[in-house]
């Protein structure tokens, strides 16, 4: 048994944290509870998961006192609210200040290292806090329960030599992509979808190119594949810059719309999440504070567009052109094509915090930079949709922008491995950039 102190990143994280630790005991020091409170009125997952966890403890209160300690699951696990008291400061040493909050949540876990017969643990998700507590001899871990091994993470293709035999079916992933390659010559002698339904590897579909825009690699033929297949309800795509996955999503998207009317609807949305150092506050309604935020779907509708259109049609038609300058400022920065779009009622843009208690059927949401949103985003999400709704989430795990996740926590790669198993959903890794030479370049040296 252990005693496990956390740290108030933790609960900020995942608020149901303290029912994961089994039969061990955790520890939450009084600092925490006083940190919690000042993100309760917070009208974000910070604060949703600050008053979760404080409705959380005043429901335990009815088992008992929380300062003797209180069951919160079935195998024992016992939680205990522990205040810093003057003998658990002396533990710190002279350098370090005693009003500081991580000093004296090191404290409480010095304090009960010394006076516990079990052996006690630090859980921050803060790597200086950490590093605080090994410098002090104290054992300290990262809050990992909900992490994936990126070096693992499920690709959506296996790739194999011409000499390899192809794994038996109960060795496939649902909508895995299998590619025989030949090791000489670099030529694909075999290539297909694992169909679970039926059991065997089914090729490709021919017809892939979508609003004029045909796959640039192989990567973006299986993702143009998986896409246009009605069968899956959800398909996640990944990579670097310049790979093409809002582009190409948003290419197969358009044409299920306007094309083959599988779907009423393209809803296309994205985290505000800025990059780097906000500029604050911007002026307008909802839609115009939104409408930074979702430069690069419109940059990939526009493309598709052909610098905008007099009427909706099919891929391959011509399209009337106006310069850029023509266009923006007749149109403003979103484009006439997307604005005639919307005005069809064919797209939909709407910001990610109005999706939280709506029901969206037949529709397709293109969710880009996913890798921004955490686990329980993605679940509100995903539990959105109605019948027939096909959900796209895009994102580049190396660029997260969030404080608080990481390429091995953050909601997108929680969902690629959580789904990779189901016969609805698909997902494909995208490596190969295609924007530009320049890009390429930077995003593999910089």
């Amino acid at each position: 048994m252990k005693d496990f102190v956390l740290d108030t990143n933790v609960i900020l994280h995942d608020s149901r944290a303290i029912f994961l630790f089994e039969e061990n005991n955790v520890l939450i020091p009084m600092t925490v509870v006083e940190e919690l409170d000042t993100f309760k009125k917070e009208m974000n997952e910070l604060g949703r998961n600050a008053r979760f966890f404080s409705k959380t403890i005043d429901e335990l209160r009815a088992q008992g006192s929380v300062a003797e300690g209180v069951l919160v699951n079935t195998k024992g696990g016992v939680l205990r609210v522990v205040r810093c008291s003057a003998e658990a400061l002396t533990h710190l040493p002279p350098e370090m200040d005693h009003n500081l909050p991580d000093n004296r949540i090191l404290a409480v876990a010095l304090h009960n290292q010394e006076h516990s017969e079990n052996k006690t643990v630090l859980v921050s998700k803060d790597t200086n806090m950490r590093i605080k507590a090994d410098a002090l001899e104290l054992p300290a871990e990262n809050y990992e329960n909900d992490k994936v091994d990126v070096e693992d993470l499920y690709t959506g293709i296996l790739y194999l030599n011409a000499e390899d035999e192809i794994p038996p079916s109960e060795y496939l992933l649902p909508n895995q992509y299998i590619v025989v390659r030949d090791l000489a010559t670099g030529v694909i002698t075999k290539e297909g979808r694992y169909d679970a339904g039926l059991g065997e590897i089914v090729p490709l579909r021919e017809d892939l190119a979508s609003w004029g825009l045909e796959p640039a690699n192989d990567e973006q033929r299986y993702l143009m594949d998986l896409l246009l297949n009605d069968d899956i309800k959800l398909v996640t795509v990944s990579g670097k810059a310049g790979t093409g996955k809002s582009l190409v999503a948003s290419s197969v998207a358009l044409r299920k719309v306007t094309d083959e009317f599988t779907h009423r609807k393209l809803l296309i949305s994205r985290p505000v999440m800025p990059m780097g150092k906000d500029i604050g506050f911007l002026p307008g309604t909802a839609r115009e504070k939104l409408d930074p935020y979702m430069a690069p779907i419109y940059d990939a509708v526009e493309y598709l567009m052909s610098g905008g259109i007099a009427d909706i049609k099919p891929a391959g038609k011509k399209r009337g052109r106006k310069s850029k300058d023509e266009e923006e400022k007749e149109y403003g920065k979103m484009g006439k094509g997307l604005l005639e779009l919307e005005a069809a009622g064919i797209v939909e843009v709407e910001a990610l915090l109005y999706i939280r208690g709506r029901s969206i059927p037949n529709v397709i949401m293109l969710l880009d930079e996913c890798q921004n949103l955490n686990k329980h985003e993605i679940k509100t999400i995903v539990s959105r949709a109605g019948q027939g709704t096909k959900l796209i989430f895009t994102g580049d795990i190396e660029q997260i922008d969030s404080p608080y996740l990481d390429a091995t926590s953050n909601g997108l790669t929680y969902l690629i491995e959580k789904f990779k198993d189901q016969k609805i959903a698909g997902h494909v890794t995208l490596t190969k950039g295609e924007r530009s030479e320049l890009a390429e370049i930077a995003t593999q040296i910089l």
